[in-house]
């Protein structure tokens, strides 16, 4: 086994130097005795970026379920069996009431999704309309998540208000054929291209734990640096019953998520890495020692699944020693973590 210093690879990140692929599964192979030192190495990357500030994002399924892709690890598909709400695009006043909890969260960023391939002309022009009305009222950054886009969609989002638009990869382009068939590698990559020339900043990621190799993670996390994208939420696979990879389990230990979230900081050192989907699932009672390499989380819910409540995460980033950020990068003062939660969301 490569054998790796720590301290020699936070420099090289933070001198912007790409990894060898040897020693990036160095990195994802490393005995558990080691991780204290992965993780210190990870925090001198994200320290030097990002402080010791974390950034909070509230995401909201604004359109549920009838989606026509096949993607295997998702309850919204076609071949999902799984019992989740589905709903068209929700009503504007749905949409500025959630809008108005991701506020009262200290939320920076409010993401918009909605299931589908690509959004009809009807439902993109609701969106354009709900972009507007938040806009106008809460001082949040938007991010859209709507599926496969153009150029021209993508620039009347710009024009709509929109900062940012979501579209993750995935996983590597070599795997990408065995958890889907309805859409090409390729299409999401022109997706990231459209919104990356409309000028507007670009999320995207991947899910781990689908049964992809160490060498399809090091591949996502490098065709991420390679699109130089801006943000980068890494989730972990919950097997929704119903969904096709729900049988197929997943191999995900809190350490190994731990290791993957520092190959990603060394890899993307300047970029937001967000602990997205799956992180109460799999990292568990480490929840706390994923924010030493990442610098984001959702707060709330995720798409059909819960998250951890709401108190236990403003707790989690106060009792690690770290502070909030405002949206426009600054970081919030510290409160009382009841005067975060709003009285109707207050959770035990």
């Amino acid at each position: 086994m490569t054998i790796v210093d720590w301290n020699r690879l936070a420099e090289r990140a933070l001198a912007g130097e790409e990894l060898e692929r040897e020693v990036a599964r160095a990195v994802l192979q490393a005995e558990d005795n080691q991780l204290l030192e992965q993780l210190a190495a990870a925090y001198r990357v994200r320290r030097h970026y990002w402080e010791n500030r974390v950034r909070l994002h509230f995401l909201l399924n604004a359109q549920s379920g009838l989606c026509p892709e096949d993607c295997n690890y998702c309850s919204q598909s076609k071949l999902s069996m799984a019992e989740i709400e589905k709903y068209p695009f929700m009503s504007q006043g749905k949409i500025l009431a959630a809008a108005e909890r991701a506020h009262q969260l200290q939320a920076g960023t409010f993401c918009m999704v909605i299931s589908g391939r690509s959004p009809s002309e009807k439902v993109f022009n609701q969106v354009l309309e709900a972009v507007q009305a938040v806009k106008g009222r809460y001082p949040m950054k938007i991010c859209a998540c709507l599926g496969l886009l153009d150029q021209q969609q993508t620039q009347a989002l710009a024009e709509a208000g929109v900062d940012r638009v979501n579209h993750n990869l995935n996983t590597a382009e070599a795997y990408h054929s065995s958890i889907c068939s309805t859409h090409m590698f390729q299409d999401r990559v022109e997706t990231v291209t459209a919104v990356q020339t409309a000028g507007l900043t670009t999320c995207s990621g991947g899910i781990l734990g689908m049964g992809e190799t160490d060498d399809d993670v090091i591949d996502l996390a490098l065709s991420l640096r390679r699109l130089q994208v801006t943000s980068v939420p890494v989730n972990f696979l919950i097997p929704i019953p119903g969904t096709p990879l729900a049988e197929a389990g997943t191999t995900l230990t809190p350490r190994q998520c731990l290791r993957i979230l520092c190959l990603f900081r060394l890899l993307l050192p300047s970029q937001e890495i967000r602990i997205a989907g799956g992180r109460e699932v799999h990292m568990r009672q480490l929840q706390p020692l994923g924010l030493y390499a990442a610098n984001s989380i959702f707060i709330g819910d995720y798409l059909t699944t819960p998250g951890q409540a709401t108190r236990l995460d403003f707790e989690m980033i106060r009792d690690a020693g770290f502070v909030l950020e405002n949206a426009d990068g600054t970081p919030l003062p510290a409160v009382p973590v009841e005067t975060l939660i709003p009285s109707a969301q207050a959770a035990p």
